[in-house]
């Protein structure tokens, strides 16, 4: 059975569409952006500010879960320019202790609301 996982802490979903589903025990995240969850507000102006936000709002989805980043097997990371690679990159791995999850990054020809980075996740209980 699934169950729908929404959390204050995470941006409220801008479409039809909810932050996680969780069944069978694994969370598929919906990608999140780089909105302050607390004000509403996009916050892109600065990649490094942006890449964390969206990294936090990841872990708040995983919280809300009972999971965190070394439950997550998977990962998606859409960019705007693959010339902010390297610098997205360092932040993304910041946030795992050991044992990466598969990825795939790719370049996009546009984000929703035109932020930088877009990154989803799947997680395992």
């Amino acid at each position: 059975m699934k169950q729908i996982i929404n959390t204050k802490n995470a941006p409220s979903a801008i479409g039809p569409y909810s932050q996680a589903v969780l069944i069978n025990g694994t969370l598929y995240t919906s990608g999140q952006i780089g909105i302050n969850p607390e004000t509403s507000k996009l916050e892109i102006e600065n990649l490094n500010h942006e890449t964390n936000l969206v990294m936090k709002n990841l872990k708040a989805v995983l919280t809300e879960a009972n999971m965190d980043f070394n439950s997550v097997i998977k990962t998606t990371i859409f960019l705007k320019s693959m010339d902010d690679f390297a610098e997205i990159n360092e932040i993304y791995a910041s946030y795992f202790e050991k044992d990466f999850p598969a990825r795939e990054t790719v370049q996009v020809a546009k984000l929703p609301l035109d932020v930088n980075v877009e990154i989803s996740m799947i997680a395992i209980k």
